[in-house]
């Protein structure tokens, strides 16, 4: 097996924020909730790469950060109307979901 780790975010509505993060390409795989009006965890996956979504108040931070390297940026700026930004390592865009969690994807540089 190979070794992966996977980024948790919290969230007020899985469905919500599952929709947003489709825009970026992730697709809603799979979720978890105890029992009806239980908080709802949310499996999210882009190829290899997997976020989870977690409606529990004790499974993550409040606007957390994670770093998500693309092939090519240019897609996702213009989906969501963010500038692309010029760093020593990449070309970045700055993403904020509907909860305050950020996502920086980069496209590498040289």
């Amino acid at each position: 097996m190979a070794e992966t780790i996977i980024p948790i975010f919290r969230v007020k509505s899985v469905e919500v924020s599952a929709a947003w993060y489709a825009r970026l390409g992730f697709e809603l795989v799979g979720s978890h909730q105890f029992e009806p009006g239980f908080p709802v965890y949310g499996f999210l996956r882009r190829g290899d790469v997997q976020i989870h979504l977690s409606e529990h108040k004790g499974d993550a931070p409040k606007k957390s950060l994670a770093y998500f390297w693309v092939d090519d940026v240019a897609p996702i700026s213009a989906e969501f109307g963010e500038p692309i930004e010029t760093q020593p390592w990449g070309h970045e865009v700055t993403l904020i979901d509907p909860d305050g969690n950020r996502i920086r994807a980069a496209q590498p540089t040289g």
